[in-house]
């Protein structure tokens, strides 16, 4: 995704308590104010629990 940046997710990822599902991951973006674009990559990720924001960066970018 080359709209979205790493720094733009963890940005929309601030307070997130980990770990956390794919649904409360785009719940707290979207109450961040989180972009259309972060919220369509967010939304894009596998439905699964992720243990940390690395793991939902690497689930985005790799």
């Amino acid at each position: 995704m080359a709209s979205v940046s790493p720094i733009d997710v963890q940005k929309a990822l601030h307070g997130v308590g980990y770990p956390s599902g794919k649904d409360a991951l785009v719940e707290a973006a979207r109450g961040n104010g989180a972009s259309g674009e972060v919220l369509d990559a967010l939304g894009a990720v596998a439905d699964k629990e992720y243990g940390s924001p690395t793991e939902v960066s690497a689930e985005i970018f790799d």
